[in-house]
């Protein structure tokens, strides 16, 4: 009897991969040819798109914080504010982009449409900061900071790029990671080859673009709504709340469900009537892959929430610290002074060396040790990052201090050089986690929630970079009542501020993240399982397939 069972079982998972593989098409919608589509050769094209997009908007949003206070006028803490809210926003919108593409237009439509609204924000940008009339005017004895019609144009620009940068960022993803076999050790290398991709579109952003501004593959059809399935899994499963499901840990049950939130399984329970089945509405019917998207949503939801924080600390080093370092001695040479924006190059130039180093030689050492084909897992690969992310703004803090106190007691203006650390350690950390937390997600997911998946990672910056926002008038407001020499971050010179209290205030948030972090890993680990098939579970115990 076991044997059978595990023989319809091993039937059952064929079946569904050969589903899968037939519902990838062509450019063309046509079944795709495995022989002719797909693999690296497809996913190359994604990875040269998703450098040139992030080059695109890491140029404006790296560079925004000095545009907003030097050409808008606004005063530094709101500048902090509309940067973070701009780039939170552009990864809130990433929701929206998966969505679309899962349930509506598909990954390579998506990326399109959206595209080319990401383009005309980008070009009502340029042509504002090209024409003074759609500016304030110059600082002469004050500063008039910008208001009406420029603001409305400033403002419309900024999310249009916005909702135009979040629904293309994780299509690209998603559409690149469908290139390959979801089980295969290549999908782990993509991932790997898409950061690479990423750190050389922000390297040539954060240094050449920002020192000129100083100076062939296979689609998936979209699968329907994969929000009203979620909805009618939890209306089913409160409709059903007084039945009993059945408890028997050799039955199919435990075989072909995860044992997680088992409340949700109610979901599944068929009513019969006699001898007769009544056909119920699938707001009170569901199949079980339904029930395995909603356990899988809520249980990846801790994993999310913990990269938070991590992100609020990457809102820092593209605000605050740009800051610092516009403070600092920017001199190289006689003649060139390092834009102080360029600072956030430094971890990617570390990322193009070390990610081929990551590969080529950790992975196969890691391997060895651990049996795990990307060497460590990718739960393991966040816990890491966000780890090293503590160390970040402890450098951070330690570097602001010795800035301040130099420029208070001495009068000397330090190497602008002294920061590096705090990006260096940061770097590392972000591609530990960034990368971790993508392929955690992508494998978790089930079919028809890819991009939708995808983006849920991207919206962890989102959320992210407003907590940053909340955090900076929190803190400001606080540390303002209790004090007559103002707040930690209430003046425009940062020789008046604290912002190395600031620094240490998040080192402190970002450990007890990680011990959180340590708790819902070990969580998730222990809980997990392999999917199910697509079945129904009756009222007396027995499974049915739903088509």
């Amino acid at each position: 009897m076991e044997e059978r069972r595990g023989n319809i079982k091993a039937e059952n998972e064929m079946n569904i991969n050969m589903k899968e593989e037939q519902s990838t098409l062509d450019w063309r919608g046509r079944p795709s040819n495995p022989n002719k589509h797909g693999d690296f050769q497809a996913a190359s094209f994604v990875l040269g798109l998703q450098a040139f997009e992030i080059m695109a908007i890491a140029a404006v949003g790296n560079k925004l914080i000095t545009y907003v206070i030097n050409e808008m006028h606004f005063s530094l803490s709101n500048s902090a504010n509309i940067v973070t809210n701009f780039v939170g926003t552009i990864f809130l919108l990433a929701l929206l982009g998966g969505y679309l593409s899962d349930s509506f237009l598909g990954s390579f439509w998506t990326m399109l449409i959206f595209g080319f609204v990401e383009l005309s924000g980008l070009i009502l940008l340029s042509v504002q900061a090209h024409v003074p009339q759609l500016k304030p005017p110059k600082c002469n004895m004050k500063c008039e900071e910008a208001k009406g019609v420029k603001c409305l144009i400033f403002f419309v620009a900024l999310y249009l790029v916005a909702l135009g940068s979040g629904c293309v960022k994780p299509n690209m993803i998603a559409h690149g990671a469908d290139q390959f076999n979801i089980q295969t050790k290549k999908l782990s290398t993509y991932f790997n080859a898409a950061y690479f991709a990423f750190s050389v579109g922000e390297l040539f952003a954060l240094t050449l673009l920002i020192w000129i501004q100083t100076h062939a593959g296979i689609n998936k059809p979209p699968q329907g709504s994969i929000f009203i399935p979620v909805a009618q899994v939890l209306v089913a499963a409160i409709l059903k709340r007084k039945q009993i499901c059945p408890s028997n840990p050799n039955s199919n049950c435990s075989m072909l469900q995860t044992q997680r939130f088992r409340f949700l399984d109610k979901a599944c329970i068929k009513n019969e009537d006699g001898n007769n089945r009544r056909k119920e509405s699938p707001w009170r019917l569901c199949s079980v892959s339904q029930v395995e998207k909603v356990k899988i949503l809520i249980a990846v939801i801790p994993i999310f929430g913990c990269t938070i924080v991590f992100n609020t600390i990457l809102a820092q080093l593209q605000t605050f610290s740009v800051q610092q370092g516009s403070t600092m001695d920017t001199q190289l040479t006689n003649s060139f002074h390092i834009p102080p924006a360029s600072l956030q190059s430094i971890p990617y130039i570390m990322l193009i060396f070390i990610l081929p180093l990551y590969h080529k030689f950790f992975v196969p050492f890691a391997t060895n040790i651990t049996g795990h084909e990307s060497g460590i897992s990718p739960l393991q690969r966040i816990g890491s990052g966000l780890f090293l992310a503590t160390f970040s703004m402890i450098s951070a803090a330690l570097l602001e201090k010795k800035r301040r106190e130099s420029a208070l007691h001495s009068g000397k203006t330090i190497s602008i050089f002294w920061i590096t650390p705090q990006f260096l350690i940061f770097g590392l950390s972000e591609m530990l986690t960034a990368v971790g937390l993508i392929e955690f997600f992508y494998k978790q997911s089930l079919n028809g929630m890819q991009a939708t998946f995808t983006a849920i990672t991207y919206c962890s910056y989102s959320f992210g970079f407003y907590l940053s926002s909340v955090l900076v008038s929190l803190v400001n407001k606080i540390t303002s009542a209790s004090s007559n020499a103002g707040g930690w971050l209430s003046y425009n010179d940062l020789n008046k501020n604290r912002l190395d209290l600031f620094y240490w205030l998040l080192a402190v948030l970002s450990f007890l993240n990680f011990l959180n972090y340590l708790f819902w890993a070990r969580w998730h680990s222990h809980h997990s399982s392999p999917p199910p098939q697509p079945t129904a579970l009756s009222k007396d115990g027995g499974y049915e397939n739903i088509p």
